[in-house]
C-alpha cells in the first residue's frame, strides 16, 4: 500500500504556476515545491513537467536542478522523474560507483514486474544509448556477472499458479548446491532468474520444510565475496521484498552516520508502492515507528520530504 496521498482531481496549470512562482524571485520556496510535488502520482507528475514546458518553455527537472542542492534535490530529482526513468538513472548510478555492491539492479531485477522491468530496459537505453544488460555485463564479473545479467534479463510470467513437484525438486537442487559450496552453480542461477516469484516462493518454502531451516539461513553471511552477497542479496529480495527493503531502512539509519542514498532510494522507489507496509514491518521489527527516525536522523526540507512522501504531515 501507498504512502503517497495524491488527490483523484488536481489543476495541473495551477500546479506548474505554483512551481514557477516557487522557482521565481530572491531564494526558492522549498515548501511551496514539496506542497506540490509531495502529493502527486507518477501520472499527475508527468503531466505537470509537460504542461511546465509548455507554458514556459522550459525542462521543470532541470530548473529544480539548479535551483535546489544537497541531499534535498536528489529526493526532489529522483521523485519527479518517472519510476522506470527514476530505475534507469539509480542503476546507472550504481553501476558508475567502484565498489562491489549491487543493490539497485538486484531490487529492479527482483521486485518488478516484467512489464516494469522490461520499461526500465528501454528507459536505460533511451536515456543512454546502451543497454542495461551491456553495462551490467561491462561492470561486474564472473559468477556475479552471470547471475545480474540472468536477473535483469528476465521476462517472468508473473501470475500465482505454482508447480508443487518442480518446487520440491528445484528446493532440493538449491539445497545442494549451497551444502556442496556451489553457489555458482548453473541451476542455481537459472532457477532465481527464470521463474515466477510465486514459484520461487512455493521452493523457498519447500526448501524450509525439508531442510528445517530457510534458505537465507543456510547461505553464508557476512561474506567478502561478492557474489555470495549478490546471491543473499537476490535471494532476500525475492523470498519476501518487504522485510529486504525495512533492512535496507534499517541499516541506512543505524550506526554512525546516515546513508542518504539508501533511505532515499527506498522511500523514493517503494512511496507510490508498499511503503506503507513496510512502514508497519519496521515499526514492529525496531520499537520505533519509521517517521520519527527520519525526523530524528535528517533535517531541514530533506527530512520533510521524505516525511511527506511517507504520509506524515
Amino acid at each position: 500500500m501507498a504512502t503517497v496521498s495524491a488527490p483523484k482531481q488536481v489543476s495541473v496549470k495551477e500546479d506548474a504556476e505554483a512551481l514557477r512562482k516557487a522557482c521565481q524571485g530572491w531564494g526558492t520556496d522549498e515548501k511551496a515545491i514539496i506542497a506540490v510535488l509531495g502529493h502527486r502520482n507518477a501520472a499527475q507528475r508527468r503531466q505537470i513537467r509537460r504542461v511546465y514546458e509548455e507554458i514556459y518553455q522550459e525542462d521543470l527537472i532541470k530548473r529544480l536542478e539548479s535551483e535546489l542542492s544537497g541531499h534535498f534535490e536528489k529526493a526532489v530529482y529522483r521523485w519527479i522523474l518517472d519510476p522506470p526513468d527514476r530505475d534507469a538513472v539509480l542503476a546507472n548510478v550504481e553501476l558508475k560507483k567502484s565498489g562491489n555492491e549491487h543493490h539497485v539492479i538486484v531490487e529492479i531485477s527482483c521486485t518488478k514486474n516484467p512489464e516494469e522491468l522490461l520499461a526500465i530496459r528501454r528507459a536505460y537505453h533511451a536515456r543512454y544509448k546502451r543497454s542495461l544488460e551491456e553495462e551490467v555485463a561491462y561492470h561486474t564479473k564472473a559468477d556475479t556477472r552471470r547471475l545480474l545479467v540472468a536477473l535483469v534479463s528476465a521476462f517472468r510470467y508473473y501470475g500465482e499458479e505454482i508447480n508443487t513437484t518442480l518446487a520440491k525438486s528445484e528446493a532440493k537442487k538449491l539445497h545442494e548446491a549451497i551444502k556442496d559450496k556451489k553457489f555458482g552453480n548453473e541451476d542455481v542461477i537459472r532457477i532465481l532468474s527464470t521463474r515466477s516469484i510465486a514459484q520461487l516462493q512455493a521452493t523457498f518454502n519447500c526448501y524450509r520444510e525439508q531442510e528445517g531451516t530457510s534458505i537465507t539461513k543456510n547461505l553464508p553471511k557476512d561474506s567478502s565475496d561478492e557474489y555470495i552477497a549478490t546471491l543473499r542479496m537476490a535471494v532476500r529480495c525475492l523470498k519476501d521484498p518487504k522485510k529486504y527493503f525495512e533492512k535496507v531502512l534499517r541499516r541506512s539509519i543505524e550506526g554512525i552516520g546516515t546513508d542518504e542514498d539508501a533511505l532515499t532510494r527506498v522511500i523514493v522507489t517503494r512511496a507510490e508502492k508498499d511503503l506503507k507496509e513496510i512502514k508497519e514491518l519496521y515499526h514492529k521489527r525496531n520499537n520505533v515507528p519509521l517517521d520519527k527516525a527520519v525526523d530524528k536522523e535528517t533535517s531541514g526540507d530533506y527530512k520533510d520530504m521524505l516525511l511527506t512522501l511517507l504520509g506524515n504531515e
